[in-house]
């Protein structure tokens, strides 16, 4: 099934199929993937056994498991175990020791994404506290989407401010002003646009803005009342 493929549709190796894992596994179907979906309970295999590529059931905590279902040729897996600490640690570690370059992993406390990072997960997610935080932002009323990456970086769609409305981006100054990058412009009943720096901001319509997550909470906040 696999063969080392680095290219973007290459197949995906999916461990654990739990509300988290699975969804991944789904999305990875939706965008042209071949995934190997596997999980150490034979009747949660056989539940999705028609819904991804191959569907296994192995102790992947067993690194001999792992070589039995071919774990080493993949270059990206996904392992999803969540409430199984131990199991999730050393999934990874197997998997890091076969020489899977890209390993994403499922975190449900701060020092499980350190152990995870420790013995070799390239990528921790914590969904929980993701969704969390970007919920926060949400219910603030200052922006209606926000993702904030891991390192410090974020992306929001918030209100045009009213400094910035009647006028083109470039005379608005928004960048040098406040740290952040306009990157797209929403106008009601149109499609976004790509801002450019002839681009007409009116009153009502939206920006996406990124930069670091400070400056972008600060810019949406000034935003909030305008």
């Amino acid at each position: 099934m696999a063969s080392k493929d680095t290219s973007p549709t290459a197949p995906v190796l999916v461990i654990g199929l739990g509300r988290f894992g699975t969804a991944v596994a789904r999305s990875l179907v939706r965008l042209g993937h071949e995934v190997l979906a596997v999980d150490e309970s034979p009747a949660i295999a056989q539940k999705y056994a028609s819904d991804f590529t191959h569907v296994v059931a192995a102790d992947t905590t067993d690194t001999e498991a792992l070589q039995q279902i071919g774990a080493e040729q993949f270059h990206r897996a996904v392992v999803g175990i969540g409430t199984d600490i131990e199991a999730s640690v050393l999934t990874v570690l197997g998997l890091a020791e076969l020489g899977v370059k890209e390993i994403w992993a499922k975190a449900v406390s701060g020092k499980h994404a350190m152990i995870l990072e420790r013995v070799g997960a390239t990528h921790v997610v914590r969904p929980e506290t993701s969704m969390g935080e970007r919920v926060a932002h949400l219910v603030s009323g200052t922006m209606t989407d926000f993702i904030e990456f891991d390192d410090g970086f974020a992306i929001a769609r918030t209100r045009a401010p009213r400094e910035a409305c009647g006028q083109e981006l470039g005379q608005s100054v928004l960048r040098s002003k406040y740290g952040v990058t306009v990157v797209g412009v929403k106008t009601r009943g149109q499609d976004f646009t790509y801002a450019q720096a002839d681009t007409l901001v009116h009153r009502g319509d939206e920006l996406i803005v990124s930069g670091p997550t400070v400056k972008v909470e600060k810019f949406c906040a000034m935003t909030a009342d305008r």
